[in-house]
């Protein structure tokens, strides 16, 4: 029975279309995930236009609205079980606009201008250093050698937490803290090539990918009251909440290079451990000395190439 919903193909050989048969059909757990997407994308470039228009508020809500879509579209699409390799390319694509694309762009409009090239040189190393950091975070997911600990940190600042904190030279301005002079544009651009360099780096940062995976019982309602303060204290007072997450954040970057040091040091321990019950074990000479100790896990768990 024909159906009236058959694709066609041109190329018969009498000239005329053929059928394929049915449209495939998608899956709602797939289309979903990639719809938090597209709508985060919506309101990064939303950012841009209200840069554009001189609304910094709007402005930067549309990119703190992109992050927090952003954290949402993984979870969700993992929940769901939608993962797909085209959702991966939309996500790097989307990310790309909303945390390296827009807040260049409203810093520059913001205050960079002022110094001309300087400014702009300034925004497209930001730019740049967001599209780096993201490829070569999406190369480093096909490494079969990180150890189970690497998921709690990111090697660098990761895109959405880089374009909220490059973007604290705007808060400080409505905080009253710094004045939009035009002799504060240098420092405001060497700020932001800063933070561009530690999105690039190799530094470990925290991930928090398993946070709120799973919840003890008796902490749930109190989770749900700490939400709630927070995000009612963010609307409430967003540039205060901004300006104190931004600097938590750049705090906590010493802590986690602390703590993956630890791991790693645990690794070679546990690793120069075997490498001694494998030559006792062995024959009396203590067997080759020449390769195993050379590319033992601890040694491959403190680098990020990809």
């Amino acid at each position: 029975m024909e159906t009236p919903f058959a694709s066609y193909e041109p190329g018969h050989e009498d000239g005329k279309p053929r059928r394929s048969g049915r449209f495939r059909q998608v899956p709602l757990r797939l289309i979903l995930p990639n719809l938090v997407t597209l709508l985060a994308l919506c309101s990064g470039l939303t950012g841009i236009r209200m840069a554009f228009e001189g609304r910094w508020d709007f402005a930067v809500g549309a990119v703190l609205i992109a992050a927090v879509l952003d954290a949402v579209d993984g979870r969700v699409a993992r929940m769901l079980k939608g993962t797909s390799r085209f959702g991966a390319e939309l996500d790097s694509l989307a990310d790309f606009v909303n945390f390296g694309v827009t807040p260049a762009l409203m810093l520059y409009i913001w205050l960079l201008q002022e110094v001309k090239s300087l400014g702009w040189i300034a925004a497209l190393a930001f730019a740049i250093c967001a599209a780096l950091r993201l490829a070569r975070f999406n190369a480093a997911l096909d490494d079969p050698d990180k150890p189970a600990w690497a998921v709690n940190f990111f090697t660098g600042v990761p895109a959405p937490a880089g374009a909220l904190t490059v973007l604290l030279p705007i808060y400080l301005e409505f905080l009253g803290v710094l004045p939009h002079w035009p002799a504060f544009a240098p420092v405001v651009a060497l700020y932001t090539v800063s933070i561009g360099f530690l999105m690039i780096s190799r530094l470990p940062t925290y991930s928090g990918k398993k946070v709120g995976m799973r919840v003890r019982r008796d902490l749930v309602l109190p989770l749900f009251v700490l939400a709630v303060l927070v995000v009612a204290l963010t609307v409430s007072y967003p540039f205060q909440m901004l300006t104190v997450g931004t600097l938590a954040y750049l705090a906590s970057i010493p802590f986690a290079l602390r703590s993956y040091r630890a791991h790693v040091r645990v690794d070679k321990t546990q690793a120069k451990a075997g490498d001694k019950g494998d030559e006792s074990g062995g024959d009396e000479s203590g067997g080759d000395e020449s390769g195993p100790d050379l590319d033992h896990p601890g040694e491959k768990a403190g680098s990020d190439t990809p």
